[in-house]
């Protein structure tokens, strides 16, 4: 046994001096970006997961750290050199035009291919899920956002008219505009549910990789459940906030019910999940 290992192992000294540079350069590159993000977007309601995401992305790099760890596989770095210096300029590129989107998504192919390039094959193989989940800390594009948002405000409008009407309730729409009684009520982007099923996204494929679920079954009903669970629950938020304003008022609807029926309705659709998958372990499984 030398000096720079312990069973068989590198030590963490020798660790440190393979991975210690590395470390540094990502630090240096990212710190801040993150910094810039941390006193900017994700200080507003619809950004405020990104520090949640950084955070397991943190954790799932601390849990399989073995790989890091190990010695190095006998590997050529060629390859990852050609994955990591695109991220490089991709990275200097957002760096220079201000371009968030650019400079946290160069993290995928940076990360990527310093893996690939230290640790070979195994390296992707052990951190797949993370490098994927990597695309959660991107701030999705306005254009993107615009896109979308537009659309579901008005399906969501439609149905909730549909449930308010058939449940005996005076209401008409015009665009994303419900009137019911004499109040009207715009569906706002946050009611549109991008957001959350932006969200519940992320949270539905952290819980599957957790839960390391056997069957293709089981795994591809949990995902396609995912973004109907959270338009659902907009829907149901939005026929929630009509009938407080119609039975108490404007005041009612637009105060406190307002925010606490968002977080209330995201919880529920969270738990919503988590029975579907109870339930797929009873009929895929016969548990």
């Amino acid at each position: 046994m030398t000096p720079s290992s312990v069973n068989g192992q590198p030590s963490w000294h020798t660790w440190g001096h393979e991975w210690g540079p590395v470390i540094a350069g990502l630090l240096i590159l990212y710190i801040p970006v993150f910094y810039v993000l941390a006193t900017t977007i994700w200080q507003e309601p619809d950004f405020a997961h990104g520090p949640i995401i950084l955070a397991v992305i943190l954790w799932l790099l601390w849990e399989r750290r073995s790989v890091l760890v190990s010695p190095a596989e006998a590997t050529t770095p060629i390859p990852g050199f050609f994955i990591l210096l695109p991220g490089l300029l991709i990275y200097a590129l957002g760096r220079a035009m201000n371009i968030s989107i650019l400079e946290v998504g160069s993290l995928i192919p940076v990360c990527g291919g310093t893996l690939l390039s230290m640790r070979g094959k195994k390296g992707i193989a052990t951190y797949w899920f993370l490098l994927l989940f990597l695309i959660y800390l991107i701030p999705l594009p306005g254009i993107f956002v615009d896109g979308i948002t537009g659309p579901l405000k008005k399906y969501v409008s439609m149905v909730a008219e549909q449930i308010l009407y058939t449940a005996g309730y005076p209401v008409a729409r015009n665009g994303v505009i419900l009137t019911i009684g004499q109040y009207q009520l715009l569906v706002a982007d946050a009611c549109s549910g991008i957001n959350s099923m932006f969200s519940l996204t992320a949270i539905g494929l952290l819980y599957l990789y957790l839960m390391q679920r056997k069957s293709w079954v089981h795994n591809g009903v949990m995902l396609a459940s995912l973004l109907p669970v959270a338009f659902a629950a907009n829907i149901v938020r939005v026929v929630f906030l009509s009938l407080v304003t119609y039975h108490w008022g404007d005041a009612a609807g637009q105060g406190f019910l307002h925010e606490f029926s968002g977080m209330v309705l995201f919880i529920a659709a969270l738990l919503t999940i988590f029975v579907i998958d109870i339930v797929l372990i009873r009929i895929v499984h016969g548990r």
